[in-house]
């Protein structure tokens, strides 16, 4: 049934969740000026975050503030009506992230997100360098004004390293050992050479000169400041232990940590048993494939046969980006009889830029800006080439990119009538959904008849099997006591390579329940689609329930269970 707007009070109610969705939204881009130019926007250009008591008291006073508001707001809308679809979602999806990051704060969570080799202060300034438009002059400007702001950024990130030195809170020792060897590796790279100047774009080849010059004057010292910072007490005082439960009232951050990640208040012992079942089940899978390529139960073997196959091991970087473009373009050319609604923007393949590659996933993702001034990007990672097979690369370009997260946040960003808040920030509300769809993606795949071979069927279990042991290794690491070998053992047995074993383990120890988000996601839109074509019998139509699943944006994985049976037919 279409929903109608009530009447009375609840229109002012409406609009008033929208206006506060627009200032909270407004408010984070302020706070976040990095990820404001990642998304498209020019707001904030010049300058970089503040990651100091000034900036998170800043944050908490928005979190806050947007709290009561939204309280305030039901409080209207319910004395007369119930709010209309969107704008009860918008509440729900600002709720959950005011509560967590305010969760967060309280936590201190910044004292060991500031060592990361994924994400962490070292990593901005080549990446706004691939991202920031400067090919005009005032952008270039402003990308200059960026590089003069850096070490105030990095001293403000120094000072947190200490904080967590003094209190106690560090990083996993093999977090700090990554972030250490990356920044040797940058600050070994001349300054000519730089990762940053390396992908920018000029307005006029002699402002070369003046980028060269300004890393040398700002970059290099506070590079080098930071590093200095990690050296000494703090990389003595990082942890032995991996998991969060090593960590001062670690059990409590992890539980943190997995509702900001999936949204959702898990146990981690019920999640490591999924974990375990769900491996064993996409292991029977793999063993009938692998019988029928008369390769015997030994999955072990059967792999290792299959990625021994010369036709599936890349001979250049060229071949491997190739590949994965036209995966891309086959994905593109049958998802018309699976999606009513397709996004606009292409999706374009680059290698993982070779300064972080070794410490840089298999493949990802970064969404087109709200502009549309260029596609989305999907990361190959070409490190250790002779690792990176053919039999695992369709299953990621189908995840990564298309069907799977190419489709779901560039329909969301080019949404015709969410909120700019709903089609850029509602990630923030945990991305378990995000991620639970680039697996399903892998799936869907599957019936899309996108896979080429046995070999990559395979390779697409692998994938499965590989998020499914990511809520054992996970859960194993930051809430069972596990050792970094023990996980790695893991990852092996479930398929991955020992290069790929590694950088996943210490991505898990680096990012606490990241990895979970993969199955839980998944799992979840899979239950969905089973309850609603059992509910709607021969009036379900599985592009009908792909363009519900991503027509309203990210969503918090319970807002789109209670919603989607309102979308796709009330029950009987």
């Amino acid at each position: 049934m279409a929903e109608t707007t009530p009447v009375g009070d609840v229109p002012s109610a409406a609009d008033a969740v929208n206006a506060l969705s627009e200032r909270f939204w407004s408010g984070i881009l302020d706070l976040s000026p990095i990820n404001a130019t990642l998304l498209g926007y020019e707001q904030g250009m010049d300058r970089l975050d503040d990651p100091g008591p000034g900036g998170r008291e800043r944050a908490a006073r928005l979190y806050r503030a947007t709290l009561a508001e939204a309280d305030a707001i039901e409080a209207q809308a319910s004395a007369t009506s119930s709010l209309p679809t969107e704008e009860r979602i918008t509440l729900d999806i600002m709720r959950v992230i005011c509560d967590i990051e305010l969760e967060q704060q309280g936590q201190r969570f910044d004292r060991l997100k500031v060592v990361d080799q994924m994400d962490g202060p070292q990593t901005i300034l080549p990446l706004l360098a691939a991202f920031q438009p400067t090919e005009a002059p005032e952008q270039f400007e402003a990308f200059m004004a960026r590089l003069a702001d850096y070490p105030r950024f990095m001293a403000a990130n120094i000072e947190t390293v200490r904080e967590g030195l003094e209190s106690g809170v560090t990083a996993a020792r093999i977090v700090t050992e990554r972030v250490i060897s990356q920044m040797e590796r940058l600050l070994a790279i001349p300054d000519e050479e730089s990762p940053i100047i390396s992908v920018l774009k000029l307005p006029k080849s002699s402002d070369r000169a003046r980028v060269v010059a300004a890393i040398a004057r700002y970059v290099r010292p506070a590079d080098r400041g930071f590093l200095d910072a990690l050296l000494g007490k703090y990389r003595e005082a990082s942890r032995d232990d991996p998991g969060l439960s090593s960590a001062p009232h670690g059990d409590e951050l992890y539980r943190t940590q997995i509702r900001a990640w999936t949204s959702l208040n898990l146990d981690a012992g019920e999640v490591h048993r999924i974990g375990l079942a769900e491996l064993a089940s996409i292991h029977d899978e793999q063993r009938v494939i692998a019988r029928g390529l008369g390769l015997g139960d030994d999955l072990k073997v059967a792999r290792a046969a299959l990625r021994a196959d010369p036709a599936m091991i890349p001979q250049s970087i060229e071949a491997l980006i190739d590949r994965a473009n036209g995966q891309i373009q086959r994905a593109f050319a049958a998802s018309p009889k699976y999606f009513g609604t397709l996004p606009k923007a292409g999706c374009e393949v680059r290698p993982v830029e070779p300064f972080k590659e070794a410490d840089a996933p298999a493949a990802y993702y970064y969404a087109p800006p709200v502009d549309g001034s260029r596609p989305g990007v999907y990361y190959v990672n070409t490190y250790d080439l002779p690792s990176r097979s053919y039999v695992g690369l369709a299953s990621m370009t189908f995840h990564e990119a298309v069907p799977g997260h190419h489709f779901q946040i560039a329909l969301q960003t080019e949404h015709p009538t969410l909120n700019a808040f709903r089609r850029m920030g509602s990630r923030m509300a945990g991305m378990a959904y995000i991620e639970g769809w680039g697996l399903y993606a892998e799936r869907l795949a599957d019936e899309m008849g996108l896979f080429l071979n046995e070999a990559e069927r395979f390779g697409m279990l692998d994938g499965q099997a590989h998020r499914a042991a990511r809520l054992i290794v996970d859960t194993g690491i930051h809430a069972m006591g596990w050792t970094r070998e023990q996980s790695i053992e893991q990852l092996l047995e479930a398929g991955q390579s020992n290069t790929e074993s590694v950088i996943e383990t210490d991505r898990y120890i680096a990012m606490p329940a990241q990895a979970l988000c993969y199955k839980i996601g998944q799992r979840e839109i899979t239950r969905l689609r089973t309850e609603t074509s059992a509910r709607l019998g021969p009036d379900f139509k599985l592009s009908a329930f792909h363009d519900a699943v991503l027509g309203h944006g990210t969503l918090p994985l319970a807002t789109l269970a209670k919603e989607l049976p309102g979308w796709l037919g009330a029950a009987s």
